[in-house]
């Protein structure tokens, strides 16, 4: 009998593909996509060593991953948005292309059908519209990484001054487009014709831009950028649209513009700012903005400086009302506007005008002594001394402040007196 052969003992080889090709080994996970999916290759590149090009759904090298994406049950176009690649990015290796167009040569000569495509590709691409038609078909698509990194590479060999110009020119290319699209859409041929024509009924730059649906401050911006000469002229219709409020205001008073009713009120009348802000229903800013744009000068209080003008008489000069101001005290009427109060009259000594108290309540009030003449002063008092110095004929009166701890030293015809010091409040 035969001996039998243990299948253990012979040795195991790993399994071949078919072909007698071996596998090849995976490449390392380089990532994950959001559904879970792993790639093994960088995104928005296409990892290639020449006639290979590495799949990233599976880290295999393929000399078309084109070909093998139906083995993952894959789209070029999927393929390409989910690792980053342009739409027309080649996945084959450099030997497969050259195959592939030395093969395509021929039937572009001499198939009518291939003729007919390439010859209507050219023309629209002269025309432009094959260029059109990718702007629209990349709308609202996001831009691959690919994209992305090429651009980058591109404006980093860039010089900085050319790039600036670049993105200036499209700015202002940009800004024309919309002032064009704005000027039809309000019904008028340009721009210009717009802005003068609603600046003209009293719009300002804000209101138009808010009725055009821009940015209030869009007009304010740009319009000198578009076009400076309907800048300027919007700029000369500012102060008339600032005097346009106040026409209506100032009519139904009876003024025939802001600047009569200000030069009334303000300089006839003497009325405040507060006081015409009051009358006219505007801001005091509104009235002194008015004010500084008529060349009239704003007077703080000028009503009572008026009065205070009128009830001082004109022939007493201002000197004159400070030097009497000691002796005024004793002249002055016993009761009235200027007068004392009954009370001061009450402690008048006895034989005085306008005395209230008989004399014996007098003396009780003023205290022990004999009564003192109408007029007099109570020694050692501030009156008193202010009367001693004016009945010396005193010619001015020095005062130190309180805070440097003295009183009040008067000096004429070569005497002095000093006043005694005002008692201090307790802290």
């Amino acid at each position: 009998m035969p001996a039998k052969v243990s299948i253990s003992a012979q040795p195991q080889h790993p399994p071949r593909p078919a072909g007698g090709r071996p596998a090849q080994a995976l490449r390392p996970v380089a990532g994950v996509l959001p559904d879970g999916t792993p790639f093994y290759a960088p995104m928005g590149e296409v990892a290639s060593d020449g006639d290979l090009v590495t799949c990233h759904l599976c880290g295999r090298s393929r000399r078309s991953v084109t070909a093998h994406l139906r083995a993952h049950g894959w789209t070029k176009a999927a393929y390409c948005e989910a690792f980053g690649l342009e739409r027309g990015q080649s996945l084959e290796g450099q030997d497969t292309q050259k195959r592939r167009a030395a093969a395509f040569t021929p039937r572009l000569v001499f198939d009518p059908a291939i003729r007919a495509g390439s010859a209507a590709g050219r023309q629209r691409a002269r025309s432009g519209d094959l260029s059109r038609d990718a702007v629209r078909a990349v709308t609202g698509r996001p831009v691959p990484e690919q994209r992305r990194r090429k651009a980058a590479v591109a404006r980093a060999a860039m010089p900085p001054e050319r790039v600036a110009r670049a993105n200036r020119d499209r700015a202002a290319r940009h800004l024309a487009e919309v002032a064009a699209a704005l000027a039809r859409l309000q019904g008028y041929p340009d721009l210009r014709a717009f802005v003068l024509a609603r600046a003209g009924a009293g719009a300002s730059l804000a209101a138009i831009s808010r009725e055009a649906g821009l940015h209030q401050n869009w007009l304010a911006r740009h319009l000198a950028a578009i076009d400076p000469g309907a800048a300027e002229v919007v700029r000369q219709f500012r102060p008339d649209r600032s005097e346009a409020r106040w026409r209506p205001l100032v009519a139904a008073l009876g003024f025939a513009g802001p600047a009569e009713y200000l030069r009334d009120r303000h300089v006839r009348q003497h009325r405040t700012v507060a006081a015409i802000a009051a009358e006219i229903g505007m801001s005091h800013h509104a009235v002194e903005a008015a004010l500084a744009r008529h060349g009239l000068a704003v007077t703080a209080d000028a009503a009572r400086r008026s009065a205070a003008r009128t009830a001082r008489p004109a022939s007493l000069p201002r000197s004159a009302t400070t030097a009497s101001a000691a002796t005024s005290a004793t002249a002055a009427p016993p009761g009235g506007a200027g007068g004392r109060s009954p009370r001061s009259r009450a402690s008048r000594p006895p034989g005085c005008a306008g005395s209230t108290l008989p004399p014996a309540d007098q003396q009780g009030r003023r205290g022990a002594g004999p009564p003192r003449p109408c007029g007099s002063r109570r020694p050692g008092s501030r009156a008193a001394a202010a009367q001693q110095a004016a009945e010396l004929g005193r010619a001015s009166v020095e005062r130190r402040p309180a805070w440097r701890g003295g009183g009040a030293t008067t000096a004429a015809a070569g005497a002095s007196v000093v006043l005694p010091e005002t008692p201090r409040r307790p802290p």
